[in-house]
């Protein structure tokens, strides 16, 4: 049962949007998702997808995104076969509230206040 905001019963702390909160605020997860729901993606695609940001990093990021079974991964067509990344299908439902939030910053956010990361750690 859910409650709204204002009703009796509802509660400001929710522990399943923490859990939710936690793996989006993880640096370069929303990122990852948001290249992967375009498609299946190869890891230099994702790599080249998204500046300053390590392979090393990002193989540690599609691990945890696998562990918390958003993306797996599969192998594509041909020889030699190749790894490539895919959302699962809770992933592919995380990825439509990505694009809802990529269009209220693209409505909010001031590009004034946009920087790109210039360092990974």
């Amino acid at each position: 049962m859910t409650s709204a905001p204002g009703s009796k019963g509802w509660l400001p702390y929710c522990p399943y949007y923490a859990v939710a909160g936690d793996i989006l605020s993880q640096r370069w997860a929303a990122l990852i998702l948001r290249v992967l729901v375009a498609g299946a993606a190869r890891f230099g695609e994702i790599s080249s997808a998204i500046p300053n940001m390590t392979d090393r990093l990002l193989s540690q990021r599609l691990k945890d995104l696998e562990a918390a079974g958003l993306v797996e991964r599969a192998l594509g067509d041909g020889r030699p076969a190749r790894v490539q990344y895919q959302l699962t299908e809770k992933g592919i439902e995380l990825g439509a509230v990505l694009l809802e939030l990529n269009r209220w910053a693209l409505k909010w956010v001031d590009p004034e206040e946009v920087e790109w990361p210039t360092s990974v750690d």
